[in-house]
């Protein structure tokens, strides 16, 4: 007995978000899927149309997708219910005649329906071209019989003219209105300027659209590994627009086939959870199976195909199999700092946050499959549910070459379906010197900064989202001796301490339940901090101080538990504000925030036409311990350094300047010779000041940006306390002057010989 198997539909209509989309399996046609260059297209797409109006975007499948967006299936969707209009009304398509015998008027009952049942749909400009003539022609036919009986002939011209009217007022007819004189019946040139399909890989999902923009100017072209990326300039829109070109939209024909193959055998291979749990090794053994897998297609097709396409094409399919697909082109750039991904995903393009040009508008449009995949992926590699329970999930993405945290929304939280925030990090830490060159910090900033952490200060980092609190944080951890260990404690990972452990960093990283989390797997972050203190003499470092962590935090550093420094972020604009949230949010008692000594704000600060945002540093505070309620009415927060808007630059108080601080007095107090000489400790502070300015300077005099990275500085740094150690063991004391001219004859020799 013969199993019939079930029939393909040639088409399906799919849901994204609020839309419908009309596919239609193009592949058995004997023609290209092009509505532009095709009358038989046109005419399938309408009737297609008639059955689904309210369809917004169609896509043609064969060997690629060709995809009309809203405005060309609209323009469709009009003619469509012109036709419908028509064809029910049937006393436009015949004609009251007593002589109906007559070749004549048949001739003109076959017009019309010609007009109707066949030039509409297939060339509706030409419908409305030959309508037009047709009524001239009849008028002039009219014009000559004169006495005669005409009333048949009256009526046909005024179908004609009600055809006319009606054709008149398609869009299609009225954007191309003033281009018809001399229109030739079967010419497609005017449809080709209007129809323009996005092509795309049939593996591609997501949509990416390489039309540039009308009334565009570009601002800036580069490349990222392979992918083609343009900026433009709208008239008329504040945002601009951010374009990509990867090289999966330039692929050969054989490489489209060779690459559509495989992706339907590999997907057939559904890796396991548990190899989730190391996706740098999936990721190797898709790689893998993917490569041999197009040599073996290659080579059963008669194929050549160069070594580095081979490659390419491995690392397109891993992309789109096991990978992120289009989030992962983004996430190369290392001038985006932010990705967006709202619902209702499929409607709405992704939008981005560029480190030269702000907020920019993509031309990538996800679709709703890649987006339930993505989910899918972030629950397994994270470990951490979403659902309608837990609608939030927070975690890590890293891929070769980036790493982001990333944030997901679902419903019910979000009523529209998923949404996707990602926040890029640096493939290596921030650095202060990297801070001095982009202006987030000057150098006697940084010299500050540095001496308070070299002086076992608990530091807390503030500022909104987007201020740069975390990255920081990074930035100051390298500031820490490497001979003390590090203990960082995070919800989410963001910190890399992947590079730290690498350059020679004595660190452990713990990772805790996220605050909005309710998984019960993960252990919370106050007890992640309390396990810490029992870990023995670390550095502390909490990623972000978010919930009843704060407790602990504040506890363990009143108490002296941590001898060295104490650093975390948290949401704040400024000291009374962390004050405030820490205090009369998180419950933390009074007594408990004095532990913390300083409290450095970052935020955006805005040009001044609003159009774009710098990262700054404004204001390193002292928190002083003699205020009982409020410490803003009562002095307890002395500014040591304070943003300047006029200069663009971070400024030192006159407190800091006359060595009014508590806490610099409290440093000096255990070491002799600041013991009781300002300008000691101060120039102390001037010498990491220099020494910070002048890998600055350097780098840019010899065009070496290793120099600001953060292999470079931990050097630096050990070179630094070695040196400050040999000139005293020399001389008895510190001299300042001959620590920085050692330390800058070793840079010299680093610069020259590596």
């Amino acid at each position: 007995m013969t199993v019939q198997q079930p029939v393909k539909k040639e088409y399906e209509i799919i849901k994204q978000g609020q839309e419908e989309i009309l596919k239609i399996d193009a592949s058995k046609w004997p023609y290209s899927p092009s509505i532009e260059d095709n009358p038989v297209v046109m005419s399938k797409i309408i009737e297609k149309l008639m059955e689904f109006p309210s369809t917004a975007r169609v896509i043609l499948i064969q060997k690629k997708n060709f995809e009309y967006d809203y405005e060309q299936t609209q323009f469709l969707i009009e003619i469509a219910n012109l036709y419908n209009h028509l064809t029910k009304q049937k006393k436009i398509l015949s004609l009251k005649t007593t002589d109906i015998s007559s070749e004549n008027f048949k001739n003109k009952i076959l017009s019309l329906q010609y007009l109707v049942y066949t030039l509409l749909k297939a060339d509706p400009l030409g419908c409305y071209v030959e309508a037009k003539r047709f009524s001239r022609e009849s008028k002039i036919y009219v014009n000559r019989l004169k006495d005669l009986n005409i009333s048949e002939e009256q009526e046909y011209i005024s179908k004609l003219d009600y055809l006319v009217s009606l054709l008149e007022d398609l869009k299609l007819v009225k954007k191309f209105l003033d281009q018809l004189n001399g229109y030739q019946l079967g010419d497609r040139f005017l449809y080709k300027q209007f129809f323009k399909p996005n092509i795309t890989p049939i593996f591609l999902y997501t949509k990416i659209y390489p039309q540039i923009p009308d009334s565009s100017k570009q601002l800036d072209a580069y490349k990222v590994k392979g992918t083609e990326v343009s900026i433009f300039k709208i008239k008329e829109d504040v945002k601009n627009f951010y374009r990509i070109i990867p090289s999966e939209l330039n692929l050969t024909e054989d490489q489209y086939e060779v690459l559509n193959v495989a992706r339907k055998v590999l997907s057939e291979h559904k890796p396991k959870d548990e190899e989730f749990l190391e996706p740098n090794k999936l990721r190797r053994t898709f790689y893998n199976i993917g490569r041999d897998l197009i040599l073996d297609l290659l080579n059963n097709k008669n194929i050549d195909m160069q070594l580095e396409e081979i490659n390419e094409l491995a690392r397109i399919l891993v992309r789109y199999t096991i990978g992120f697909g289009a989030i992962e082109l983004l996430l190369q750039d290392t001038k985006i700092q932010d990705i967006v991904v709202n619902s209702p995903i499929g409607q709405t393009p992704i939008f981005i946050l560029h480190e030269e040009f702000d907020e920019c508008v993509t031309n990538i449009i996800p679709s709703s499959e890649d987006a339930e995949s993505w989910a899918t992926k972030f629950r397994l590699l994270s470990g951490r549910p979403l659902d309608e329970a837990n609608p939030v999930l927070d975690t890590e993405l890293s891929i070769p070459g980036a790493r982001a945290r990333v944030a997901v929304i679902s419903e019910p939280l979000s009523r529209l379906g998923l949404a996707y925030s990602f926040r890029r990090h640096r493939d290596t830490p921030w650095t202060f010197p990297l801070f001095t060159k982009t202006k987030m910090i000057n150098s006697l900033g940084a010299g500050l900064l540095s001496f308070l952490i070299n002086g076992n200060r608990s530091i807390l980092f503030a500022g909104t989202r987007s201020s740069g609190k975390t990255s920081i944080l990074g930035a100051s951890l390298l500031e820490i001796m490497k001979k003390y260990r590090i203990l960082v404690i995070e919800d989410t990972e963001e910190i890399n301490t992947d590079v730290m452990r690498k350059i020679g960093y004595n660190i452990q990283q713990m990772k805790v339940r996220a605050a909005l989390s309710k998984s019960s797997s993960e252990v919370s972050a106050d007890e992640g901090i309390r396990t810490a203190l029992r870990l023995g003499d670390s550095a502390l470092i909490i990623g972000e101080v978010r919930s009843t962590e704060a407790l602990a935090l504040f506890e363990s550093m009143r108490i002296g538990a941590m001898a060295n420094s104490v650093m975390g972020t948290i949401h704040g604009d400024s000291p009374y504000g962390v004050f405030d949230r820490v205090v009369n949010d998180l419950k933390v008692p009074r007594t408990s925030f004095k532990a913390a000594d300083i409290i450095v704000i970052s935020n955006p600060v805005k040009s001044p036409d609003g159009l774009h945002k710098f990262r700054r540093v404004l204001s390193i505070t002292e928190v002083r311990k003699h205020w009982e309620k409020d410490p803003l009415n009562e002095k307890g927060f002395v500014d040591l350094m304070k943003y300047n808007p006029q200069t663009d630059q971070l400024e030192p108080t006159e407190d800091l300047i006359n060595g009014d601080s508590e806490i610099l007095k409290t440093i000096a107090s255990t070491t002799k010779e600041w013991t009781s000489d300002w300008n000691s400790l101060w120039e102390n502070i001037i010498l990491k000041s220099k020494i910070n300015q002048a890998i600055v300077d350097y780098s840019e005099k010899y065009n070496n940006s290793n120099l600001l990275e953060a292999d470079f500085i931990a050097k630096s740094n050990d070179t630094i306390h070695k040196i400050i150690e040999l000139v005293r063991q020399e001389e008895g004391k510190t001299n300042n002057n001959k620590i920085y001219s050692l330390w800058e004859d070793w840079l010299k020799r680093q610069i020259k010989y590596g």
